[in-house]
């Protein structure tokens, strides 16, 4: 195995000092053009490769931005990294992928591994609103590292954020089934200690009102993101006296296991029985029955939390400032709730 090369090295074979090889490798203004191709061209031949870390601890920069979602195998999730990479690719970033799995334990863990990794900014969805790592949260601050929640967020002093209007998500979803003409109308609910899901509610509840149609708690059901979630949701609603004739979900995964549980009991969607989900995901306009959903624009949410990160960073500094961005919700309209359009 060969040794690996160093700045010594380069120098002594073009007979010069290792502070000039150094400044050459880092586009010092006061090396000379040609001194500096000459370096650059014998570092190349001689396979150097730079200590990535320690130019980070000597120059308060390492061009690496941690991520942290609760999971990258979900659609959203992944289109918002790419909506990060690719704004913060042509300014020279890499970005640093974590997960959670939803435990706030594994969250201060990758807070601190980012932080430690000198990563010059991260970006985040939150696991909960408790105040466990509230300390996590302050520690990076303390470390003078912008720190942008997206999606799921808290309210930190100094935190910037990118949501979407999860109140006016819920708000125009439950007004279309409204205006298809559903008169009960029930909703699939996240863990409201999370503001989306507590603001999706908060939408469809006073779409209701609005409408002068009378909110029932028992509509109300906590489900999971999952498939078998919205099955389970789904038989309750319908074993009770007076079952609903629809359901806005704040999940897809929760609408489609709940398609699929009515059409096991033969039950029309959309005449008898009308669905919309939230999060716009693929499968939604690929089935044969097509999913009406919220769109949460995941890629715009990606690019705007990055174009939020630069606004915080130059060459030479990081302005402390706090933003909060609220992307518009959209609607796309499909089978399973469109008694007139399909």
């Amino acid at each position: 195995m060969s040794e690996k090369i160093t700045i010594y090295d380069i120098a002594e074979k073009l007979n010069i000092t290792a502070a000039t090889v150094s400044r050459a490798l880092n586009n010092n203004p006061k090396i000379k053009e040609s001194t500096r191709e000459l370096v650059i061209k014998t570092a190349a031949a001689m396979n150097y490769k730079q200590n990535k870390l320690a130019l980070a601890l000597k120059s308060g920069r390492s061009n690496n931005i941690g991520v942290i979602v609760p999971r990258i195998d979900s659609n959203f999730f992944a289109s918002v990294i790419r909506g990060i990479e690719e704004e913060l690719h042509p300014h020279g970033y890499q970005v640093i992928i974590c997960q959670t799995h939803e435990s706030p334990k594994r969250e201060n863990e990758n807070l601190h591994t980012l932080i430690d990794a000198q990563v010059d900014g991260i970006m985040m969805s939150v696991t909960d609103v408790t105040d466990e790592n509230n300390s996590a949260f302050q520690y990076v601050l303390n470390k003078n590292v912008p720190l942008i929640f997206f999606d799921r967020s808290k309210h930190i002093e100094g935190v910037s954020s990118v949501t979407i209007n999860d109140f006016k998500g819920g708000y125009i979803a439950t007004k279309h089934l409204i205006d298809e003409g559903c008169k009960s109308i029930a909703h699939f609910s996240g863990d409201q200690s999370l503001e989306i899901f507590k603001n999706r509610f908060l939408g469809y509840k006073q779409a209701l009102l609005d409408n002068g149609m009378t909110f029932k708690e028992e509509y109300v059901i906590r489900t999971r993101s999952s498939v078998d979630a919205g099955k389970e949701a789904i038989n309750i609603l319908l074993r009770l006296e007076t079952p609903p004739d629809a359901i806005f979900s704040s999940s897809d995964f929760a609408a489609l296991g709940a398609i699929q549980e009515l059409k096991d009991k033969n039950i029309n969607i959309p005449k008898e029985f009308c669905v919309a989900g939230f999060s716009n995901e693929p499968f939604t306009k690929f089935m044969e029955l097509s999913i009406t959903s919220v769109d949460q624009s995941p890629l715009e949410m990606g690019k705007m939390s990055a174009r939020v990160f630069l606004e915080q960073v130059d060459k030479t500094e990081t302005i402390k400032i706090e933003k909060k961005v609220v992307l518009a919700p959209e609607l796309h309209i499909r089978k399973s709730s469109s008694r007139t359009t399909f």
